[in-house]
């Protein structure tokens, strides 16, 4: 299928269903705003949702067609929104429901999607839901929302199984009457009961709530999680994950259990009654046919891939990442996604190597995640070439941090304020003098000030490529061929719009392929392309 023109003359004349055009986020570009962490319009030194709509006009530069807006409902920021205590509210940290009102209009003026988080798996420990199950007590109805049980051994002390939470330590908490409930994340965080009826009606009112007020879709936190395994059994020893290792069915049995699938077809049928909507769900699954279950016809839009994420600089694994992603949709009709970072992994300057080599691999790596066919996700100061940032003990937050002991740092170092002018911390993040997590000073060179006009800068790259991405006529079509290449290198077609994209990860010079260099991550040698460096030709 080609994809969608800006505006489609047979559509605006009438004489073209809209509804049989392809749909709006084909071939899009989504851009994750990490709320905390991306502009404070009231000096308390966390981000919010005016600070977002100022930047509006940043965003429609950058040549973004989307929004992923982290959570910013009523949370007592346990693990920073994630736990939800209402999800039909905006936390006051944020702002109120005028001011989402304001940035969803504002957005749509700018003709930017929004699309929210949604947190499924899991709610706050102060949500009332659970503060009624800790008040009525064993066997009540109340507690049958979450996932109480008893403990083993003679007095009932030792936790029902052996599984270890996400965030270290055991996935259990022990409450003053002697029953345990789980939490797969923080004991700030109870599991909910997904076989309980009123869970599926809660977040059927929250889908529901959410549409009526605008928004365009929604990410699902943990889409694979939700349903646990009959009778919780204990986990193989071997097999437990690490901090903030999420695994698939074949590691963990707690998660992408057959079950889930319900969910997210309830979720669909929701969506279908709003045309133009969309959802995409967090899956950490890596066998593609079990990845596709997800994006069947009648379940998700879109699933997050994270293969190129878990993927090294290296041309034979990134080729194998490519062709998995692409094989895990192709059966069941699905786009492709893709994404180098997010709020819960190490930024991928750093992950490359860091420093200059690491900001080199980071450049060609955008050009090849944004020449390939399906929908892109980039996270807020990927484009800056922001790198993780080696806070101080006493900066932490991530509930990690504590739960592991202090062995684990955890994610902070990947949401660090974005840098926007100036010559100082906060960067013109914030007109008050401090932030939620400190800034290193020598953001100076990477503000958004300080790229804009440098047509060398990692934001000049971002721009042009999102510019030819979105115009020029090479990068269409779902289809990628590759080339045979040198060892340590790679080159894939773009069909049918011709778009060859070579990449060098070995250590030596080799040859471009032949064509006209259309944009490149860094300078060429002659017709050589250097090692740490890729190219669009058409």
């Amino acid at each position: 299928m080609r994809r969608s023109p800006e505006v489609d003359p047979d559509i605006a004349g009438g004489s073209v269903d809209p509804a049989a055009a392809p749909p709006w986020w084909r071939d899009s570009v989504f851009y994750q705003v990490y709320v905390r962490s991306f502009a404070d319009s009231d000096g308390d030194g966390v981000g919010d949702l005016e600070g977002i709509r100022s930047r509006l006009g940043y965003l429609e530069l950058l040549g973004v067609d989307a929004l992923w807006l982290t959570p910013f409902y009523r949370s007592p920021m346990a693990d920073h929104g994630y736990d939800v205590a209402d999800a039909r509210d905006v936390d006051p940290l944020f702002g109120d429901l005028a001011a989402f009102d304001r940035l969803i209009a504002d957005a749509h003026a700018q003709n930017i999607k929004v699309t929210v988080d949604l947190v499924p798996n899991h709610s706050s420990d102060q949500h009332d839901w659970f503060q009624a199950a800790l008040v009525a007590g064993q066997g009540s109805p109340e507690r049958e929302r979450y996932i109480f049980r008893e403990g083993r051994g003679p007095d009932g002390a030792e936790p029902p199984n052996n599984w270890p939470s996400i965030f270290g330590g055991p996935a259990w908490t022990r409450v003053d009457d002697g029953q345990w409930y789980l939490h797969l994340f923080a004991p700030e965080q109870p599991d909910l009961n997904w076989q309980h009826p009123e869970v599926w009606a809660d977040l059927e009112q929250t889908l529901r709530f959410w549409l009526d007020r605008g928004v365009d879709g929604f990410r699902i936190d943990v889409a694979h999680g939700m349903v646990k395994p009959a009778g919780l059994p204990d986990m193989n020893p071997e097999d437990m994950p690490g901090p903030h290792l999420l695994f698939d069915n074949n590691r963990d049995p707690r998660f992408d259990n057959d079950g889930v699938h319900d969910i997210h077809r309830m979720i669909r049928k929701v969506m279908d009654e709003y045309p133009g909507r969309m959802a995409v769900g967090e899956i950490w699954v890596q066998d593609d046919e079990r990845m596709s279950r997800y994006v069947r016809p009648d379940e998700l839009h879109l699933g997050f891939n994270f293969r190129l994420v878990e993927t090294d600089f290296d041309a034979d694994g990134i080729r194998g990442a490519i062709d998995h992603s692409l094989a895990a949709v192709r059966e069941v009709g699905a786009l492709p996604t893709w994404t180098l970072s997010n709020h819960d992994v190490v930024r991928h300057v750093t992950r490359y190597g860091g420093g200059e080599l690491g900001v080199k691999r980071a450049r060609a790596m955008t050009l090849v995640e944004l020449a390939l066919p399906g929908v892109v996700y980039l996270y807020n100061g990927e484009e800056l070439g922001l790198p993780n940032v080696e806070l101080p003990d006493w900066a932490l937050q991530d509930p990690s941090w504590e739960r592991s002991g202090h062995t684990e740092r955890g994610r902070d170092g990947c949401r660090v304020p974005m840098p926007w002018e100036g010559e100082n911390p906060p960067f013109g993040f914030s007109p008050g003098d401090n932030t939620w997590l400190p800034m290193p000073p020598e953001w100076a060179a990477l503000t958004v000030e300080a790229q804009l006009e440098d047509p060398a800068s990692m934001l000049s790259l971002y721009r042009q490529a999102l510019e030819l991405r979105k115009s020029h006529e090479a990068l269409r079509g779902d289809e990628v061929e590759w080339y045979g290449a040198p060892a340590g290198c790679f080159a894939f077609r773009r069909k049918p719009g011709g778009l060859i994209c070579a990449l060098n990860t070995s250590g030596a010079l080799v040859p471009l392929p032949p064509g006209e260099v259309l944009l490149t991550s860094g300078p060429l040698e002659g017709e050589h392309l250097p090692p740490d460096t890729a190219a669009w030709l058409v």
